[in-house]
């Protein structure tokens, strides 16, 4: 069977498309989008109006492309943004009148459990997915997680309250993320798995800039190990660059130039309050959990 999941994330429109046979799951094409939801939630907390309606026809045009590929089945799930928005209803009704897809949100635990079953293979496993608005660490074996935990810290949120233009600034972000960490770190610490998994678009773009690649190269990003040291090393180098050089640069997808040096802050504090000496890329992530956990496991998420 060939199915589609649409993620609505804070930072990102993406949608991976898979074939479903024999018990596994087979990717097939991705699609993404730089929409940007948490940025458009007004003072209030709802998501704006004009937002609203580009999320509507994006989604749509995403639903097409996925019909148009063979999936029979199209799901659309959102994490972060529209979870923290005060307009969730109006949004996910929105949507459906646009799409005729159904919006389930996840909550904070939900996004950690499936973005670990989507980028870990069964071993014991730790993973850290920043996104745009929030974090989400777990550890767990298989299926099962045995602690996993939300924060509200992502690369947009900060991007938000803390201007980065110098090395000085980047490390006072990092702080900041430690101490929203800390309260977490002696439960995780007690478990320590033997390997650690990074996904989303601050680890993609930290292992392309670390090997000063092209930030599309995914063959050489995916199973990327970052060490702690070349993690503070892209962030020191980054913080004072201008915008226009971040943008000359091929390693950086250009939707990320702004929020990228955030993103990194909060990998560094990651692994600093985890005593994380590396942490290995993956490009797999909650679309691939979503599929498995509706298709291969007991299909309630």
């Amino acid at each position: 069977m060939r199915v589609a999941a649409i993620g609505i994330g804070s930072n990102s429109l993406r949608m991976l498309v898979a074939d479903v046979e024999r018990g596994r799951l087979f990717r097939l094409d991705r699609y993404r989008e730089g929409l940007r939801v948490f940025a458009a939630l007004d003072r209030q907390g709802n998501i704006t109006p004009e937002m609203t309606d580009k999320a509507c026809r994006s989604v749509e045009t995403f639903r097409r492309q996925a019909v148009e590929c063979g999936a029979e089945r199209v799901h659309l799930f959102a994490t972060s943004a529209v979870r923290d928005a005060a307009n969730q209803q109006a949004f996910s009704q929105a949507l459906l009148d646009a799409t005729g897809l159904s919006l389930e949100i996840c909550s904070g635990d939900l996004e950690a459990r499936l973005s670990f079953i989507g980028a870990t293979d069964g071993e014991p496993s730790g993973l850290i997915d920043i996104g745009g608005g929030s974090t989400e660490i777990a550890v767990g074996h298989g299926t099962e997680i045995q602690r996993a935990v939300s924060l509200q810290m992502g690369a947009v949120r900060l991007c938000r309250l803390y201007p980065i233009q110098s090395a000085e600034e980047a490390n006072a972000v990092v702080r900041v993320a430690r101490e929203l960490i800390s309260p977490q770190r002696d439960a995780f610490l007690a478990i320590r798995p033997p390997a650690w998994v990074g996904v989303g678009g601050t680890f993609t773009t930290s292992a392309a800039l670390v090997q000063r690649i092209p930030w599309n190269q995914r063959e050489r990003i995916h199973g990327f190990s970052l060490t702690r040291e070349s993690v503070q090393a892209a962030m020191e180098a980054l913080a004072p660059m201008p915008m226009d050089k971040r943008l000359a640069l091929p390693s950086l997808q250009p939707q990320r130039a702004d929020i990228v040096v955030h993103g990194i802050a909060i990998l560094l504090a990651c692994m600093l309050e985890l005593d994380l000496p590396a942490i290995t890329v993956s490009e797999h992530g909650n679309l691939e959990g979503y599929l498995k956990v509706k298709y291969l496991y007991d299909g309630r998420l």
